[in-house]
């Protein structure tokens, strides 16, 4: 019998997402195969993360290019690109919180995924959209991180899953909008 790779990562993430302590042993029996039959494939934890981090990457490139970053405002595409992530939004968490892919540094999938959000993020600031004392790298980071707690939120059921996009969108956006000087002087008393 073949076993579908493309099944077990996605159980696995599934697996993963909501237990990040699972076992190769619970993976195995989460995808209906043998550990055996799993580390012919995963030879062992960090070869599934490693192939989880390359699914994940492959969909969240998908979600960007989905939300057609370059069209409309930037805050359009802010919107659209939460909307789109959604789906991947578990996986993401997961892959955010998992140290070993972070100890060498993000790779070239991270960073091409970073540049294209922070690419919105300096269109947004070039056009008078969001504040420039917040740099596109922070800004982007505060993307994942809200994706990442949202995704957790929903799957806790803290929050409905309805209501993943407004929710990080308001919070993102409602801190990255520019304000007027005068605005910002009165607050600032």
């Amino acid at each position: 019998m073949a076993v579908d790779r493309d099944h077990v990562l996605r159980t696995a993430a599934a697996l993963l997402t909501r237990k990040s302590t699972a076992t190769m042993d619970e993976v195995a029996k989460a995808a209906g195969i043998s550990r055996a039959t799993l580390h012919r494939h995963f030879a062992g934890r960090d070869a599934l993360v490693r192939a989880l981090e390359t699914l994940g990457i492959a969909e969240c490139d998908a979600a960007l290019d989905a939300a057609r970053l370059d069209e409309g405002t930037a805050t359009e595409a802010v919107r659209r690109l939460v909307r789109e992530i959604q789906p991947a939004a578990g996986l993401l968490a997961f892959l955010y919180g998992e140290n070993q892919l972070w100890e060498a540094g993000p790779g070239d999938g991270w960073q091409r995924l970073d540049a294209r959000i922070g690419a919105v993020f300096v269109r947004g600031q070039q056009a008078g959209e969001f504040r420039f004392d917040l740099s596109p790298v922070w800004l982007t980071e505060a993307l994942y991180g809200l994706i990442a707690s949202c995704a957790w939120a929903v799957q806790d059921g803290r929050v409905a899953r309805n209501d993943f996009t407004h929710m990080i969108a308001e919070l993102l956006l409602g801190g990255a909008l520019r304000r007027d000087a005068d605005a910002s002087r009165r607050e600032e008393s």
